[in-house]
């Protein structure tokens, strides 16, 4: 017997990858959390069965939403990301020496505790010493933050829906951004265009995040088990523009060793094709 995993991308469009067995299931307070075992993309983890990373190409998506930011200010220390309870922004993160605190702000706890036991290669950096995790909603931590506080704010969210809403609202940016310090970087996924649905959801949120920062940018990888394998990442900053700003030299000096993001395609991201930059002029609150 074949075991599928399938997700809806539209009414139209499914997406299936054969699994060899589940490997754990349950439900929590929020939401409904599977992990999978594959042979073509390892292990799988869904949540309300929506795929959110698999073993395979996980890395794309975690290392461009972290050294984007990264290579644009080498002064970064503090940090705060909003969601990404597997662990794979942490992870990134956490191989920067320069970095001194990351709070992770994520909802829900069993998010946390099966990717520790059945993903350890994203949630290896949990236990930093650097890092704090709270296990409260991002949308009323971030209100409740002190202004100037953080260097770079990360939202690596859910889709705008269910548990993950509340990080789209114009009011989470405006916090994000009282919160930000006057040379602050806000990076957050940002869905796609291929897609109606999604390509709403990304105009919504490009629309508001520009009503705080001067600088409001998207840029893109290529991530194979997403919608339609194209996503986008939305950058936002008070001082900083990533194309001009880029300190290729001090990164490159890391000697960090990654499997996508480089400098030279640092610039490449933000070089978008027009069907985005059409949908971007579209945009609406």
């Amino acid at each position: 017997m074949e075991l599928w995993y399938t997700e809806n991308h539209t009414e139209n469009v499914k997406f299936s990858i054969k699994v060899d067995r589940q490997l754990m299931t349950m439900q929590s307070e929020f939401q409904r959390i599977d992990i999978f075992e594959s042979n073509e993309f390892g292990r799988i983890l869904t949540l309300d069965g929506y795929l959110m990373v698999t073993e395979k190409d996980e890395y794309i998506y975690h290392e461009m939403i972290t050294h984007v930011p990264m290579a644009t200010n080498p002064d970064i220390k503090n940090v705060l990301v909003v969601g990404g309870g597997d662990g794979g922004t942490v992870r990134e993160l956490c191989r920067y020496s320069t970095i001194e605190k990351i709070d992770l702000v994520e909802i829900d706890r069993m998010v946390v505790d099966a990717c520790r036991e059945y993903l350890p290669s994203l949630a290896c950096s949990l236990d930093d010493k650097r890092v704090t995790i709270h296990y409260e909603d991002g949308m009323r931590f971030v209100r409740n933050a002190p202004d100037n506080k953080y260097d770079l704010i990360i939202v690596d969210s859910t889709d705008p829906f269910g548990v993950g809403e509340g990080l789209f609202t114009k009011e989470f940016y405006g916090n994000c951004c009282r919160s930000l310090t006057e040379e602050g970087i806000l990076v957050n996924q940002h869905e796609s265009t291929f897609y109606d649905s999604y390509a709403n959801s990304m105009k919504r949120a490009h629309s508001r995040i520009k009503d705080f920062f001067s600088t409001a940018l998207v840029y893109q990888a290529h991530i194979p088990t997403y919608p339609s394998g194209h996503w986008l990442f939305g950058f936002a900053s008070k001082k900083y523009d990533p194309r001009a700003d880029l300190n290729a030299e001090w990164w490159n000096s890391l000697g960090l060793v990654t499997k996508y993001y480089n400098t030279i395609l640092h610039k490449g991201c933000f070089a978008i094709p027009n069907n985005v930059r059409n949908t971007l002029r579209e945009t609406y609150k």
